[in-house]
């Protein structure tokens, strides 16, 4: 008999090939997601005359740097309606090197392109059981699924491409439960952020998170994959939700899942990843979704988040070293102490990312904005070129054109300021994104980050303010 095992340490143990005198281990990886950014790794292994190990393992996917205007000038494919010649030199270079080795790639001429961390999914790369990596932090995305996916830096992008493996020290487990049930107008995006406030920014550092409870298993795989997308903000190295009918019920015919007989074997293999009873964890965390409201946030740091309902932090009332972030944060808002949130005006809203921009997302965002109109300017853009076909099916596109927004193509966006779509300095956006660092979203850029539907109230209102009132009598 072994003793009772986390689901972490299940997936850890089965991909262990070898190990170090100092607790290294190397592991293998299933799938391995390129972008634009990976650039660099694929020099590294030109100048040593190294070929990519697993060609069929890696994937890539044009997202970070793509434009999401301007690509109907040349039929929406290709390279040609990339107007900044360094950014086409990126997508391009990305094209010329998954095709000298092989690697399938959704470019921009596919019309299954769209931001990684939802393509995988979107596509059955992503499955449970699975280690997956990529060259960015939000991999951890991919974890709703039961998999084991983190983010990785560029030397680690060159050693996976050479080798297929990765060298790492085994994480501690925290367990994250949600009891209870959530409140209306409350989402995966406010759970996620009420977990990095109470706990801090490096709350979970060291550690994988495993999320449990109620109110995770009553999530969407939508919901799941925004909570685990958000749980590096938090510290943490990835996130997981151990599978069950949800994510069978997701993968179900997606492209690069199993089917037929392997799909019935690899069904049973899912089931037996949960976490068993009486597995340890090295922590535990309890929250009561009843409790969770509405979040937005205040400050340069995803912790810096509370209820709309609540005031912005005075500094004078907190720890010596909480204090000196608060003030730093509130001079770069432009915001005082003690102003409530409900009520901060905003000059724009932004709706996409990798946290918040599948079909899920912009149906909330959607029944908020039906035949209402927004008193600010913003930017809807669809998390894969699917989500666009599938909402533009359902009209979504049309409420959103409607209220005042603009719809673009799919791509990383006004998330990371890359491509042309920013916010300008000084201004203030109410974003459905993962991060509101300095700068993030532009240069003096003033992030407030929320969900879909809080964002959608934002533009109504023309500032941060609660969307349950405008949730009353809407499906």
């Amino acid at each position: 008999m072994t003793a009772p095992r986390t689901l972490f340490d299940k997936l850890w143990d089965s991909h262990v090939v070898g190990r170090r005198d100092d607790g290294s281990c190397l592991l293998w990886i299933d799938r391995h997601f390129v972008h634009e950014g990976s650039h660099h790794a694929f020099r590294k292994l030109s100048e040593r005359g190294i070929p990519v190990s697993e060609p069929g393992l890696t994937f890539g996917v044009a997202d970070h740097y793509v434009p999401t205007r301007g690509r109907a000038r040349s039929g929406g494919t290709g390279t040609a309606g990339i107007e900044n010649p360094t950014i086409r030199g990126m997508v391009t270079t990305l094209e010329e090197n998954t095709k000298a080795h092989g690697i399938h790639l959704f470019g921009l001429g596919d019309r299954r392109q769209g931001i990684v961390h939802v393509v995988g999914p979107e596509q059955g790369l992503t499955l449970p059981g699975l280690t997956i990596v990529c060259g960015d932090s939000h991999t951890s995305t991919h974890g709703a699924f039961g998999a084991m996916a983190f983010g990785i830096g560029a030397t680690d992008v060159a050693h996976v491409m050479a080798t297929q493996t990765i060298w790492k020290k085994k994480l501690k487990v925290l367990r994250i439960r949600v009891d209870g049930r959530l409140g209306p107008g409350v989402g995966a995006k406010d759970v996620a952020l009420a977990w990095i406030a109470r706990l801090g920014a490096d709350g979970a550092r060291g550690h994988v998170v495993e999320y449990a409870g109620p109110v995770v298993e009553g999530l969407t795989m939508e919901g799941r994959m925004t909570l685990c997308n958000l749980s590096i903000e938090g510290g943490a190295r990835c996130g997981m939700v151990a599978p069950d009918a949800v994510t069978l019920d997701y993968l179900h015919d997606r492209p690069f899942a199993p089917k037929g007989d392997e799909w019935e074997v690899a069904e049973a293999a899912w089931r037996a990843l949960a976490s068993d009873d009486g597995a340890e964890f090295d922590r535990e965390v309890t929250l009561d979704g009843s409790d969770i409201a509405p979040v937005v946030t205040w400050g340069t740091s995803p912790e810096d988040a509370a209820p709309i309902d609540a005031t912005v932090p005075d500094p004078d009332r907190a720890s010596e070293e909480r204090a000196g972030h608060i003030r730093a944060a509130l001079d770069y808002m432009g915001l005082a102490p003690g102003r409530p949130l409900d009520g901060i005006a905003i000059d724009q809203v932004f709706i996409g990312s990798c946290t918040n921009a599948r079909i899920e997302d912009l149906r909330a965002a959607a029944a908020v904005l039906k035949g209402r109109r927004a008193q600010v300017p913003g930017l809807v853009s669809p998390g894969s070129s699917l989500v666009k076909a599938q909402a533009e099916a359902e009209g979504l596109d049309q409420i959103f054109r409607a209220a005042g927004l603009e719809w673009v193509e799919s791509g990383c966006s006004m998330c990371v300021g890359m491509n042309g779509d920013i916010v300008a300095p000084g201004k203030r956006c109410a974003s459905t994104t993962n991060r509101n660092f300095r700068g993030r979203q532009g240069p003096g850029a003033r992030t407030h980050l929320m969900s879909p539907a809080m964002v959608a109230a934002a533009a109504i209102a023309g500032h941060l303010t609660d969307v349950r009132p405008m949730l009353e009598g809407r499906t």
